[in-house]
């Protein structure tokens, strides 16, 4: 049985196929009008009402100015990302989704959440920054008040202070220390001729970052900057997909996740205090395919324990890594069984789909999701591949975590307009728009995300409505308590207002 909502749109089609044609065998003008009112409909937005003037106006100057960025010679969203965005920054349309706010950040990793620019220029300057250049032309991190032991993949430690005091201008050194931290480049499809090259330096690239990210001083700076970036978009909340890595000082004592975890709390609570239109931050604890199942058992009961002892941080729990080279979530199946034995509850918000492998044990990790009662999808690439994976979300309200850049970057669509979700933006199917790893591929916050969903996906059909849909569902779908989430509706909708009124 499908979703009311659905029966609504579809119950009086066959009617409308009865009166196809007119006596003459003309189709009637007027059923035409009504079928193409009925399909829009459909999409995600259709159902929204613009009642404001101010709205009705803003939709149609939208539309206006994507009819122009379509037209044009250069279609931004089929081109590489990387390439793409100096225009994109140049689009009256993305700079008008600069000033929307957005709602929520659902799918973002914390190795991944603040700029590049930010590690390189603030935390590699700090004192006792020691760099290792690796064998495989790779760099390593390292806090240290004395010079560090030699390791198996670092065997000479410098200071970057010293480093860089030989250096007459260190500015091209600082430029090649960001190519370590992210996969951003200017010639992309030279660089990563295929998806196993971009993984390949894509999690190269979250090894680098480690070394500055865990040091415990630094972690609390990283998180603040984090959502401050976030904020700085429009946004308003966030679920950080982490580990939960234990962190180190530089006398050597090792912190554990507990510590972990109260320091994100505490540097939540702290922004919320200097920022009171931002609703929070939760965590939603992973593990890495890469593990055997005793492995992920161990995390998963670890989990549960900080999901009863943190349950405002800790949202839930999700298995993370590419899925086409790691194990399946049927694999692990013993392990995410656990907490059900256990009389716990611990949510899921495992990725899935995440591979155009059509067929594979992996492609069915998006219907073992949905049986393990996923709270979300995570990339759901493949959804709409599967017709009944598809209909089972749609009936259990389960959305897609849409994060376009990362499926273009890492080589599973090139032309957005080609991307699986049209369908399913096309069919009104749940979505929330998230930027997956912005500083690895040169981003920050949700604006180009949201640009390439709105122009290269949606394409022209979709209008403020969309927008409107896609952000509030952002805050519907969160792991927030119902209380919470309507503080966060109408925190979002008063400045949905301002910036409505604001474009008049």
């Amino acid at each position: 049985m499908l979703l009311s909502l659905h029966q609504t749109r579809v119950t009086f089609l066959p009617l409308l196929l009865l009166f196809w044609r007119s006596s003459d065998g003309m189709p009637d003008p007027a059923q035409r009008e009504l079928l193409i009112h009925q399909e829009e409909s459909r999409l995600t937005g259709g159902q929204v009402t613009l009642r404001e003037e101010a709205e009705k106006k803003l939709d149609a100057h939208l539309h206006h100015l994507k009819e122009k960025e379509i037209s044009a010679p250069q279609f931004l969203p089929s081109m590489h990302f990387f390439k793409a965005k100096p225009f994109i920054q140049k689009s009256p349309v993305f700079k008008l989704l600069q000033k929307m706010p957005k709602g929520a950040a659902l799918h973002i990793h914390s190795s991944a959440l603040v700029s590049v620019e930010w590690l390189v220029k603030n935390v590699t300057y700090r004192p006792h920054c020691h760099i290792c250049f690796t064998w495989d032309n790779n760099v390593r991190f390292l806090f240290s008040d004395s010079q560090p032991f030699p390791r198996w993949d670092c065997f000479y430690w410098q200071l970057l202070e010293t480093l860089r005091s030989r250096l007459e201008d260190p500015t091209e050194f600082d430029n090649s220390l960001m190519k370590h931290l992210s996969v951003f480049t200017e010639d992309p499809d030279h660089e990563y001729p295929n998806q196993d090259a971009v993984w390949e330096k894509f999690e190269k690239s979250f090894i680098a970052a480690a070394g500055l990210i865990t040091h415990a001083p630094v972690l609390r700076d990283y998180y603040y900057r984090g959502l401050e970036e976030l904020h700085q978009d429009n946004i308003m909340y966030l679920e950080l997909r982490s580990g939960v890595s234990k962190t180190y000082e530089m006398d050597g004592t090792i912190h554990d996740r507990v510590w972990t975890l109260k320091t994100f709390q505490e540097v939540t609570k702290k922004f919320t205090a200097d920022h009171p239109d931002f609703l929070g931050a939760r965590m939603i604890i992973s593990a890495h395919r890469a593990l055997g199942v005793n492995e992920v058992k161990d995390v998963v009961k670890e989990a549960v324990e900080l999901h009863k002892t943190f349950p405002d941080v800790v949202a839930g729990f999700d298995m993370v890594g590419r899925e086409d080279s790691g194990r399946t979530l049927w694999f692990y199946r013993d392990a995410l069984s656990l907490p059900e034995e256990l009389g716990s509850t611990l949510p899921f918000y495992f990725h899935a789909g995440e591979t155009d492998n059509e067929g594979t044990d992996v492609d069915q990790n998006i219907l073992d999701a949905l049986l393990f009662n996923t709270k979300r999808i995570g990339h759901g690439f493949a959804l709409a591949h599967h017709p009944l994976a598809k209909e089972l979300s749609r009936r259990k309200d389960v959305p897609v975590e849409l994060c376009p850049i990362s499926n273009q970057v890492l080589k599973l669509v090139s032309d957005l307009r080609n991307h699986p979700a049209a369908v399913l933006m096309s069919e009104g199917h749940p979505l929330v728009i998230s930027s997956d790893d912005p500083s690895l591929f040169g981003t920050t916050g949700l604006s180009y995300d949201f640009y390439q969903a709105f122009v290269g996906i949606g394409g022209l059909k979709a209008n403020l409505g969309t927008l409107k849909e896609l952000a509030l569902n952002s805050i519907k779908y969160s792991s927030l308590p119902a209380q919470l989430k309507e503080k966060g509706r109408l925190l979002w909708q008063s400045k949905w207002e301002t910036f409505v009124a604001e474009q008049s």
